[in-house]
């Protein structure tokens, strides 16, 4: 096929020749008016002249036919799994197969976008368009990939399958860049009933003993409309149920009661009929913080060890330390001058009494009962412990004397019972085995040499352990540090007042802040220290399972997916105590894992992903950008069956609609390549000379007999 036109390369620029023009226009024009002869055949020279300085070519081009590519977009996203969805797209791919076969001259390009099943968000269609993820359901990046190397005047129409839950859509045609009708095909029914539940607001961090409120509204389609139960859970455990009517929004107050992330789950009971419960969940993870640590440090005789603590607690901004040293009881009258006595009273009766809640530790160091706290305050404490409250004791020589604290009331939680034996020999503190395991001892600075690299001390109050766990020890294996749950709460018993020798470097020190630190900090029930843990960590679909024991091997762990498949995992030791396994993750959502009472929640991609935020099919997302390119949206699936009602597809030519009741058009776009280009100039060369030199010929000749005549 051969296509003609015509091609100029002006020899001049073009305000140049329209000036020329111009003039000569003027002067035929003036010739005209006057009367002369010869102003015809000046103009037919001027004409030329002009023809000549824009160097005209006759372009003969050898075309070839390019076929029209037709896009039928296919929606594979999980939210095309409920019902009879995949069904139906499967049926309306091989009827579209078949269609576009029959029409002549047209390239078919399926695009898959979105994932199959259990693969979801990293997967990727055949054409490098993008999956549903956070992101939803995403064709038209799947549509502009796949078209990537054709040219829009190219595309005869675009047909997506699709349940018109998606989550890309452009603005306008000039936003998709679409020059073709858009048809899209719906699948689903328009009779489903659904109900979902979604977070209005949800806060990322929250104060430890605090309330945090969360809002969450229920919505339904063709639902009941009666008010819902909505359940809450945190890490695993319900918390509250509370009434939520649809449409509405739900302020719910929950609070936290522990640091680090929390796993909070709100779960809308379904009713009968819906699509899927699969959004009737919503899920957030809050990062629990604590405010100001209240800590009482309780201070006896002076002692070198008692600036140790003080400088390790007051060197945390987030501390807030309140310490007292008691050198002396009320009633005790000696000669010493008022002004080396205390300008305030002890407030015992507040801090030890209803003030007491308040704290979020309790040290006592070197403290012995020298009658300042009656009995019912020492009750008060124990009370204090049992309720969830930490304690640590820091003991000297006096712990094992009659006046000893382990003699007052306090002792029912202290775990270890003094022999009545003080031991002063040189001595360097050692890991038990349990101690090798336990996360507050477990790898401390120092540690791993034999004997570890730590200074030596030089008392210890021997004592007998009768509960908790002893994870260091001193000369002839004695209990150094031992640590106890008593009821709700945690008691820390460190038999020697000589840590300060580490913290003065004596002998290369040892690792005093760090020990202090983490026993404070299990003391206060920071989930990073807890001896026996399971945790579950994910880093994209890289799920973790993390074992934290006292015994020498940890069982399999269970590990529920979102869909309900489960499977054991066996985790392999990494570090004495801690074991460890990893899991590829097949699937969004929420994991669980188990083991005996132990319970572990792990999100694996977007806490509440938008391609489940709406699951029932619509044809009104899609409809707006469809009629303005020409196209149509249509259903067709119906309820309870995989079959699909299909429109015609038949090939048109430009026109402001291409669709119909029972049909959708294919726009034939005569696009064509060219193959070859002949050039042939006009203006230059022997033709144009001949007629140049013809046309000042007979201007020539017409003046001159004009001349004769006169």
């Amino acid at each position: 096929m051969k296509e003609f036109s015509l091609a100029f390369a002006p020899l001049a620029p073009l305000w140049l020749i329209a000036l020329l023009v111009s003039l000569a226009a003027g002067l035929v024009a003036a010739a005209l008016f006057l009367r002369r002869r010869g102003a015809l055949l000046r103009a037919l020279l001027f004409v030329l002249l002009a023809g000549a300085l824009a160097n005209p070519s006759l372009v003969a081009e050898k075309r070839e036919p390019l076929s029209d590519v037709v896009a039928v977009v296919v929606d594979r996203s999980a939210s095309q799994d409920f019902g009879d969805r995949r069904a139906q797209t499967e049926a309306a791919r091989a009827a579209l197969a078949k269609a576009l076969k029959r029409l002549d001259n047209v390239d078919v390009r399926f695009i898959d976008a979105g994932a199959v099943g259990a693969c979801q968000s990293e997967c990727q269609n055949d054409a490098g368009g993008e999956a549903e993820g956070e992101e939803g359901t995403r064709l038209f990046s799947a549509l502009n990939a796949g078209l990537a190397d054709v040219a829009p005047s190219r595309v005869g129409a675009v047909i997506m399958v699709t349940d018109g839950q998606v989550h890309d859509i452009p603005s306008s045609l000039a936003a998709a860049n679409l020059k073709a009708p858009l048809h899209a095909l719906i699948t689903g029914n328009a009779d489903e009933r659904d109900r979902r539940i979604e977070l209005v607001e949800a806060p990322r961090f929250g104060l430890i003993g605090k309330d945090i409120t969360f809002v969450v509204k229920v919505e339904e389609t063709n639902g009941p409309g009666d008010p819902v139960t909505v359940t809450v859970r945190r890490d695993g455990d319900v918390v509250a149920r509370v009434l939520a009517r649809p449409g509405e929004p739900l302020k719910i107050p929950l609070r936290l009661v522990h640091g680090g992330k929390s796993v909070l789950e709100f779960d809308a009971e379904p009713f009968a009929g819906e699509l899927t419960e699969i959004n009737n969940k919503a899920v957030a993870t809050v990062e629990g913080i604590r405010d100001h640590l209240k800590i009482l440090l309780v201070s006896g005789e002076p002692n070198p060890g008692e600036r140790s603590w003080r400088n390790l607690l007051k060197s945390d901004a987030n501390v807030e330390l309140v310490h007292f040293t008691i050198l002396r009881p009320p009633e005790k009258q000696d000669a010493t001058p008022l002004r080396e006595l205390a300008l305030i009273p002890f407030p015992t009766a507040e801090l030890f009494g209803r003030r007491i809640v308040d704290f979020d530790l309790i040290v006592f160091d070197r403290y012995s009962n020298m009658g300042l706290l009656p009995p019912a305050y020492f009750d008060n404490i124990v009370r204090y412990v049992r309720d969830g409250g930490a304690m640590a004791i820091v003991a000297g020589p006096d712990f094992s004397q009659a006046d000893g604290l382990f003699y007052t009331p306090i002792g029912d939680v202290v775990p270890a019972r003094p022999d009545g034996e003080l031991i002063e020999t040189p001595f360097r503190a050692a890991m038990t085995e349990i101690g090798k395991r336990h996360p507050v001892t477990r790898d401390l600075p120092g540690s791993q040499s034999a004997p570890p690299a730590w200074s030596q001390w030089f008392r210890l109050v021997k004592a007998s352990p009768e509960r908790g766990a002893s994870v260091l020890s001193g000369p002839d294996d004695a209990p150094l540090l031992v640590l106890s749950r008593e009821g709700k709460g945690r008691v820390a018993l460190l038999l020697t007042d000589q840590m300060w020798l580490w913290a003065r470097g004596f002998e290369g020190g040892g690792p005093y802040a760090a020990l202090m630190r983490r026993a404070a900090h299990w003391l206060m029930k920071e989930p990073e220290l807890e001896e026996e843990a399971l945790r579950a960590t994910a880093h994209g679909r890289d799920l973790t399972l993390e074992r934290q024991t006292l015994n020498d091997r940890a069982g399999p762990v269970h590990l529920a997916a979102p869909s309900g498949k489960a499977q054991d995992v066996t985790p392999a030791q990494v570090a004495p105590g801690l074991f460890r396994a990893e899991v590829k993750a097949r699937e969004f959502g929420l994991y669980r894992a188990r083991q005996g009472d132990l319970t572990a929640l792990v999100n694996v991609g977007p806490e509440n992903p938008l391609e489940y935020r709406d699951v029932v099919s619509t044809t009104e997302k899609l409809r707006a950008l469809a009629e303005a390119s020409g196209g149509s949206v249509r259903r067709i699936g119906a309820a309870g069956t995989s079959d699909v009602t299909m429109p015609r597809v038949v090939a048109m030519g430009d026109s402001p609609v291409y669709a119909g009741a029972d049909f959708i058009g294919v726009r034939r776009t005569d696009s064509s390549v060219a193959r070859g280009v002949k050039l042939t100039p006009l203006a230059i060369g022997w033709p144009g000379l001949l007629l140049l030199l013809g046309a000042l010929a007979a201007a020539w000749a017409w003046e001159g007999r004009r001349g004769k005549a006169n």
